[in-house]
């Protein structure tokens, strides 16, 4: 069957792309969801800044769909300074306000505060290691592996322990289910189905 993007579904839980690419239909009809999933989405993320930016932004995706939040990355990256944690940590209550009047973010006091609580929490995890190797030592000893999107897990005992763990350490909005989904896009699990062109592309786990 083809879809009015000109996107054939198969039997194998993904679309076929105009382009010849197999994907989820989640990734196949907005062009950006469509750019993020080819590029960006479940390859490896080391760096303390980026996983500090992409913890955030799982925060303020709670309760709202992942394009809301990527279309507006920019703002995002801009009203908190690309992410430099040690930058956000310094923000004040006044900083707080100023952004709860910034259009292009999310304008939710309990999350902006929790970026701001985050970044400190990031800054003292480096005198125990660093925030990536705290988060990577979650890292399952097995991914899924599903045909269907029904078969994605939406958290796992990984995940839950992740979740207890960074709660220990001062950080907040990072349930058990917002940190699978960290997971899942940060390369930690593979939940790419097995039809689509990007599975095993994370070298992280093979196809």
């Amino acid at each position: 069957m083809i879809s009015a993007s000109g996107a054939a579904a198969r039997g194998d839980g993904t679309i076929m792309g105009d382009d010849g690419l197999a994907r989820p239909p989640w990734a196949s009809v907005d062009p950006l969801l469509r750019e993020y999933y080819d590029t960006e989405w479940g390859l490896p993320v080391r760096d303390e800044q980026g996983l500090y930016e992409r913890i955030s932004l799982e925060g303020f995706q709670a309760g709202l769909s992942w394009a809301t939040i990527l279309r507006k990355r920019p703002a995002f990256r801009s009203a908190f300074h690309n992410f430099h944690p040690d930058t956000v940590a310094a923000f004040t209550e006044a900083d707080v306000e100023c952004l709860l009047q910034d259009t292009g973010i999310v304008r939710n006091r309990l999350k902006i505060r929790a970026a701001i609580t985050n970044a400190r929490a990031t800054v003292s995890l480096r005198e125990r290691g660093g925030l990536v190797d705290f988060v990577w030592q979650f890292q399952p000893a097995a991914t899924p592996q599903p045909t269907e999107h029904t078969e994605i897990p939406t958290q796992s005992p990984e995940s839950v322990a992740l979740s207890k763990a960074l709660r220990k350490q001062g950080f907040s909005f990072v349930g058990p289910t917002t940190m699978y989904a960290l997971m899942e896009a940060i390369g930690m699990v593979d939940t790419h189905l097995m039809a689509s062109h990007r599975r095993g592309s994370s070298g992280v786990w093979p196809s």
